[in-house]
């Protein structure tokens, strides 16, 4: 389990999701058909699939449930992929890239499905703006509304600046934007919560603070925990940017990125929505992205900034707060209440990384969302369970996407680094 330090605070989403399902942990040695390692998103989604079909599932995590990015997430649900179309079209053709678009879209209707389906509430809201941090954005805005169209995606407007102020947000720093009707933002801890109740009404059982110590491969896969073990057929990783170094096999092709939020005091509904007019989901332009949306409780949340290092911050709070009131200067009297922080998994392409490996052939994994995995995680989870009852075979369009190991490995990862710290200075720039 990956030690986040100041990063490990109580986060606003564990002070507001209310009680989290019951599961236990693991203290005993168990069979089961699939076993899985993360229940967040990725993990959580499988697991619901496969106990829904009779076969004997359980889910371990080395924290609570959601620990990592899942439960630390900004909670944007976004459209299409990190980098964009032209890679998939690249690594896939044409088809396969309009297969991997819908696969995305269908992302997305899952959230609301299993949420309809189970009966939860995570609090989905619909729309999502992009802002323009300089001119030379619009262009590139209009470029994506071009590109999403060409894949069958409609609905999106460019907004120029007097509109952005004047309909969407009490700023004045951006040059327009792009409003995104069919992306938005959720509770993800919330979200965790409901799949974790519902992979336990379908039959899977959960283990929570059960770290798996070493992983046995063969025809069976073996998990060492503390107290037990879990021996399984088949085994999927979705540990994402918490793999460390447990699987060396694919830990090499992703790299941790920490981000951070803050959340202010509540704020009131009035003095809330002078910021965010309808309660949608921003970002902005630059490559290294601030994020920020309202809460249900009129708090604003708002997240960016970036360590590929492994250096954080002391104080979060105090290193969020400027960023915060750069966009909203409107904000300097209010105080912060919860600031957080966690892992982005990052692959080298920014296209995310999944197939099917081990010694037997009995490994599935997903990872390297690149930051749009609140929707795309949960459809991974999904497509993976698919595979392995072979009812699905679209799983596969992702092991054909060719990956490369960060180079040198962990040590080089500070290296990579270097060429991050130059599209920040680009941003800074302009």
């Amino acid at each position: 389990m990956r030690k986040l330090g100041v990063l490990d605070a109580l986060t606003y989403y564990r002070a507001s999701a209310g009680d989290p399902p019951r599961c236990g942990q693991l203290s005993t040695d168990m069979d089961v058909d699939v076993a899985i390692i993360g229940a967040g998103f990725t993990g959580l989604s499988a697991a619901i699939e496969l106990a829904a079909a009779g076969v004997r599932t359980a889910v371990v995590e080395a924290g609570p449930l959601g620990w990592g990015a899942s439960g630390r997430t900004g909670g944007q649900i976004c459209t299409s992929y990190s980098p964009g179309m032209a890679k998939f079209v690249s690594a896939l053709g044409r088809e396969g890239a309009q297969a991997a678009f819908d696969i995305s879209e269908e992302g997305k209707r899952l959230i609301t499905q299993r949420a309809e389906a189970y009966g939860f509430d995570c609090e989905i809201k619909w729309g999502y703006l992009i802002c323009a941090n300089k001119p030379a954005h619009m262009d590139e805005l209009k470029a994506y509304i071009d590109e999403l169209e060409s894949f069958g995606y409609g609905g999106c407007e460019l907004l120029p600046k007097e509109r952005l102020e004047s309909d969407y947000l009490g700023t004045r720093i951006y040059h327009g934007g792009l409003r995104d009707p069919g992306a938005g933002h959720l509770h993800p801890l919330k979200y965790v919560h409901g799949l974790a109740a519902a992979a336990l009404k379908e039959g899977a059982r959960i283990f929570i603070h059960t770290p798996v110590r070493a992983l046995e491969q063969g025809k069976k896969i073996r998990l060492r925990c503390d107290a037990g073990t879990l021996t399984a057929d088949r085994l999927i990783l979705a540990t994402n940017a918490y793999i460390d170094g447990l699987y060396p096999p694919i830990s090499r092709r992703i790299m941790p990125v920490a981000s951070y939020i803050i959340a202010t005091e509540p704020l009131g509904k009035e003095r809330a929505r002078e910021l965010i007019r309808h309660d949608e989901a921003v970002a902005d332009e630059n490559f290294v992205v601030d994020y920020f949306r309202l809460s249900a409780d009129h708090r604003l949340l708002f997240g960016g900034r970036c360590s590929y290092s492994g250096w954080h911050p002391q104080n979060l709070a105090a290193y969020m707060r400027p960023r915060m009131l750069k966009v909203y200067p409107q904000l300097a009297d209010v105080a912060i209440e919860h600031a957080w922080g966690g892992h982005i998994g990052i692959t080298f392409n920014r296209l995310p990384d999944a197939g099917i490996t081990g010694e037997a052939g009995n490994i599935w994994h997903a990872q390297g969302y690149s930051g749009h995995g609140v929707a795309l995680s949960g459809m991974m989870g999904k497509l993976m369970a698919g595979s392995i009852l072979g009812t699905d075979e679209r799983f596969e369009l992702f092991a054909r996407i060719p990956h490369m190991p960060f180079p040198g490995g962990v040590l080089a990862r500070p290296a990579h680094t270097l060429g991050m710290l130059y599209y920040r200075a680009r941003d800074l720039l302009g």
